[in-house]
């Protein structure tokens, strides 16, 4: 085993991370969640210096690399900013990642050097109003053929990002009558500003700077040649996706917790009470102490199903692990911050109490903790299936 990021990776790391510190200082990040307000200026200046390329293969622009440069790049992202992060992975993740798997030769070359300039955005169109890890059961969203284009009918919600996304990777079901119902779903990159589409922003309190949406498709028409994979195997292709998302949200919610972390540390040996610094107290270094050893963990569940995908191996138990724990890691880290900081860490100066609700966002999306639980117990432990 060897735990040492090569040269290449520790060069990227240290880039981003300057990155934030130049580009989004506290002041910056706590304004994009006060306004409501996308980070597009920011969001250009990280394809200007390659970021969003990272994960992306030379020959649509990209740099090359692979999912441990994009886990990287998205946690000391996170680090600086949750907002920043949360955009670029809903464009990274489910437009790069899916479009790079399953796009045809010409989807490739449309879209992907357009992501990596920066010139659009993508947003998963998955979550329905009857469900969202029950999107089998709950999919209600249709497409049918008509001539040589599709026609879509439904209504998605809790769409993050998708008032500012340019293009929907939407998850619909193309076929009534397949035997199983896994069955007859596809796959469409849809252009947000087609006819029939229409967007209403839900109000929420975290990460208020990317916003979750409502997305109603009222005879919607997209060319045959937006269908990405295999007409009918969408979920089967999803899947893979799916395990990338995990991996993303993992790297996202340590990032937060180690940005969150760092700022605490630094108060518990500024802060004084009783004649001496409040880090001195063993009831706070307890608190502090664990919290280094439940995000190294996470991090090391997190390389770990990063390193496995990496090398083209199953990973979807190890995703599935990383993302539970390092949420709830996150949650954690966040929760104790609060507690050590007293009243100063719900003060808007100190950006420790409003990262709380991310941190519980992600226990519960865009799979719940149970649910991921579940999916360990089934596909890792062999268990039957509890739901």
């Amino acid at each position: 085993m060897n735990f040492e990021l090569t040269k290449s990776q520790q060069m990227i790391e240290k880039a981003i991370a300057d990155f934030m510190k130049k580009e989004c200082p506290p002041e910056y990040t706590r304004e994009l969640d006060q306004k409501k307000q996308f980070p597009d200026a920011v969001w250009q200046k990280l394809a200007d210096n390659g970021f969003l390329g990272v994960a992306i293969p030379e020959t649509y622009g990209g740099s090359g690399g692979d999912i441990m440069d994009y886990v990287l790049v998205i946690k000391e992202i996170c680090k600086g900013s949750i907002a920043v992060g949360f955009g670029f992975f809903l464009s990274i993740c489910f437009g790069g990642k899916s479009i790079g798997l399953y796009g045809t030769e010409e989807q490739k070359k449309h879209y992907l050097p357009d992501l990596v300039n920066g010139k659009c955005k993508f947003s998963l169109s998955l979550t329905e109003p009857g469900g969202g890890t029950d999107i089998i059961g709950a999919l209600d969203t249709r497409a049918e053929v008509i001539d040589d284009h599709y026609i879509i009918n439904g209504q998605k919600t809790f769409i993050s990002g998708a008032d500012v996304a340019d293009y929907f990777i939407t998850v619909l079901r193309t076929d009534e009558n397949s035997k199983k119902k896994s069955q007859g779903i596809s796959i469409l990159i849809v252009d947000a500003k087609t006819p029939g589409i229409k967007i209403n922003p839900i109000p929420k309190m975290a990460i208020p700077a990317v916003s979750a949406c409502e997305v109603f498709y009222d005879n919607v028409k997209v060319p045959k040649s937006a269908l990405l994979g295999t007409e009918g195997e969408g979920w089967y292709q999803l899947v893979s996706t799916l395990d990338n998302e995990r991996i993303g949200v993992a790297a996202m919610t340590l990032g937060l917790a180690e940005g969150i972390f760092d700022l605490v540390v630094k108060y518990a040996k500024d802060r004084r009470a009783f004649g001496k610094p409040i880090g001195q107290f063993q009831s706070i270094q307890h608190y502090l102490a664990k919290n280094k050893v439940e995000m190294d963990a996470a991090k090391m569940l997190l390389f770990k199903s990063a390193w496995l995908q990496s090398r083209n191996k199953r990973c979807d138990v190890e995703a599935s692990m990383a993302k539970y724990y390092a949420s709830k890691v996150s949650f954690e880290v966040v929760s104790k911050a609060i507690s050590i900081m007293g009243g100063y860490g719900v003060m808007d100066e100190y950006d420790v109490g409003r990262h709380l609700h991310a941190a519980k966002l992600f226990t519960l999306a865009p799979i719940s903790n149970e649910m991921a639980l579940n999916y360990i117990g089934t596909a890792g432990l062999g268990l039957p299936k509890s739901y």
